[in-house]
Parts: structure tokens; C-alpha cells; sequence
């Protein structure tokens, strides 16, 4: 059975933003692009850094340590040198408030 935690509410999360979460010992990076959301653990394979923290291009977001580039979309790896995905998580919106299912 799916766990899903609210993270916050739609007002705290305008669109073009993120906001990272501490939740059951992940950090986890939300993001809200064109009023849909989406999360990606906030952690590098490549090196463990913060992801969140680099600069986003569309849907792309790079790791600000070494360049790596992930889709926030699907957490898939776009560049090296990260060689593998970046855990996602699925969003969804109840009512007021962002949710994440935890895996």
C-alpha cells in the first residue's frame, strides 16, 4: 500500500519554485513547473551532494558540484558524470495540499 505524506500546501509552492522536505530520513527536493509538481530525492549518485540547489532548466535540473543532469519529471540521469537516476517520487494534489508517496 502507498504511504502519501503531505509536504505542504499549494499557496507555499508557487509555480517556478521547490522546496526541499526532510521526510523519514530522505531529503526530498518538490518542485512546481507550470502548476504541476514533482519530486526527486535531493542527492547526487554521483558524488551524494544536494541537487535541489543547482539551477533548473525546463524540466532538467543540474547538480551545482559537478554538472550531472537530471529530468525532474523521472528522476532519469540526462548527463554525465552521474551514470544513474536520481530517485523520484509521484505527486499528487488533495484538495489544498502537495502529497508524495513514499516507496
Amino acid at each position: 500500500m502507498t504511504e502519501w505524506v503531505t509536504v505542504c500546501k499549494t499557496v507555499e509552492l508557487p509555480d517556478g519554485q521547490r522546496e526541499v522536505f526532510g521526510i523519514s530520513d530522505r531529503w526530498i527536493a518538490v518542485f512546481n513547473i507550470n502548476d504541476k509538481y514533482y519530486a526527486i530525492e535531493d542527492l547526487c549518485p554521483h558524488d551524494d551532494g544536494p541537487v535541489a540547489e543547482g539551477e533548473l532548466d525546463g524540466y532538467e535540473i543540474e547538480c551545482p558540484r559537478h554538472g550531472a543532469r537530471f529530468d525532474i519529471r523521472d528522476g532519469s540521469v540526462k548527463a554525465p558524470p552521474a551514470l544513474q537516476d536520481v530517485p523520484w517520487y509521484q505527486v499528487r494534489v488533495v484538495g489544498d495540499e502537495v502529497q508524495i508517496a513514499l516507496k
